[in-house]
């Protein structure tokens, strides 16, 4: 008795258990929902990237550049929403492959748009897809991990954001280095074909937990496919579903605001060559992964609730501190850069645990589509009123999302150590 409790102890300490307990089936899944936010991660940041150049070839206004970056956000929720319904009837991995193809193609299509307008419709069409992967994708792997893994678990699969971030800065400095602003920000979107790869691998080697698609299955109600977004309403629900909608509007509101506009604040605002900016980035971008995979581990050690209210309280106080420093402070800026960074992606680590255990396995991807994504659609206005308030100080209001964030967690529930098998009545 003794001995397996040591031994099993032993196990747990292992960095990487937590891979090794998926299994073989639960690992291709991880890799499938891991790619799938990367290349989401680099599609969606091409726009905030080539804004500048964006906003210089068609003419627009600080408003209508926010619009665009609004316009994304808000039908990614509807395309979270319904991904998330989708993947409760027809499973998690069909879903999959269905939000990196809508993702993939608008993305492409944006780089031949011919005029602002188009590029709004492309650019908002592309939020279909973007807003779907993620809750999918965190299900999948939610549903293959062990309890006392699932935090950092899902967090890896959170960290690929910054993965993808990254690559699309390596793109976009090389690009814009060598080609006028005029091309470089249509061969940024044109780049975003890469997904399309990764279409055929999950179709060919990714599947749904077995548990999960027997209780899918089992609940499933033919005559009403939007039955599971009716369900997470129901009475034993409707107070989680509001609370935690409003966790990811604060968390989601601080983050496009800030992330939206930092490549055009840094550029204009602070005078930054595109050299330069790329610099910031690269600190910021090496805060966030590390950040992502230490607040999976954080949100199991502390607890879910702990870890969200840690980082907002620092994302908020960060993102204040950055944007109030003097012009010329770029030292101390570039000092920040990393912490900043890695606080506001912490945050987003015990997301993907954290919705998974709030709802029962039914309704989970729905619960996770709707709650993550209704609060992308709300946050969606900060970047917005930026925008028209103009970039530089005005970001700080971002500061006022993670407030709010921190204010929801008072009236939800601690999960950490939640079994997520079979269908909860």
């Amino acid at each position: 008795m003794n001995t397996n409790v040591t031994a099993g102890t032993t196990s747990a300490a292992r960095p990487f258990e937590w891979f090794r307990s998926l299994g073989p089936k639960g690992r291709r899944a991880f890799f499938g929902a891991f790619g799938g936010y990367g290349l989401d991660s680099f599609d969606y940041q091409t726009l905030p990237f080539g804004l500048a150049a964006i906003t210089a070839y068609f003419g627009i206004s600080s408003g209508e550049a926010g619009l665009l970056s609004t316009t994304t956000l808000v039908v990614s929720a509807i395309g979270g929403i319904g991904a998330g319904v989708l993947a409760d009837r027809i499973g998690r991995v069909r879903t999959l492959q269905l939000t990196i193809a809508l993702y993939t193609l608008f993305t492409v299509l944006c780089g031949f748009a011919p005029n602002f307008e188009t590029l709004l419709v492309f650019r908002g069409l592309q939020g279909l897809g973007f807003g779907g992967e993620w809750a999918v994708g965190a299900a999948l792997v939610a549903e293959y991990c062990a309890a006392r893994y699932r935090g950092r678990t899902v967090a890896f699969v959170q960290s690929a954001w910054a993965v993808g971030w990254g690559l699309l800065v390596v793109v976009y400095t090389i690009l814009f280095s060598v080609l006028d602003d005029a091309v470089a920000w249509r061969v940024l979107f044109w780049v975003g074909v890469l997904p399309a790869l990764l279409v055929l691998w999950v179709r060919r080697s990714v599947s749904d937990a077995e548990h999960a698609t027997e209780s899918r299955l089992k609940a499933r109600t033919k005559a009403n496919p939007w039955s599971s977004l009716g369900g997470i309403f129901r009475l034993d629900l409707v107070k989680t579903t509001l609370f935690a909608a409003l966790l990811a509007t604060g968390v989601q509101g601080g983050y496009y605001t800030l992330f939206t506009w930092l490549p055009n604040y840094l550029k204009t605002s602070r005078g930054l060559s595109v050299v330069g900016t790329g610099g910031y980035f690269a600190l910021l971008i090496t805060g966030a992964f590390i950040g992502y995979v230490c607040g999976g581990y954080l949100a199991d050690l502390m607890g879910r609730k702990k870890t969200f209210l840690l980082f907002s309280v620092l994302s908020a106080l960060l993102i204040v501190l950055f944007v109030q420093l003097p012009y010329g402070a770029n030292g101390l800026m570039l000092l920040i850069s990393f912490p900043l960074g890695f606080s506001t992606s912490a945050i987003f680590s015990g997301f993907g645990a954290y919705l998974a255990e709030l709802f029962p396995t039914e309704l989970r991807a729905t619960g996770q589509g709707f709650t993550y994504n209704f609060g992308r659609a709300v946050g969606a206005a900060f970047p917005a009123v930026v925008g028209f308030m103009g970039a530089g100080g005005a970001i700080a209001l971002g500061a006022v999302g993670y407030a709010i964030a921190a204010l929801a967690l008072l009236w939800l529930p601690e999960t950490r150590g939640r079994e997520l098998t079979g269908v909860r009545s």
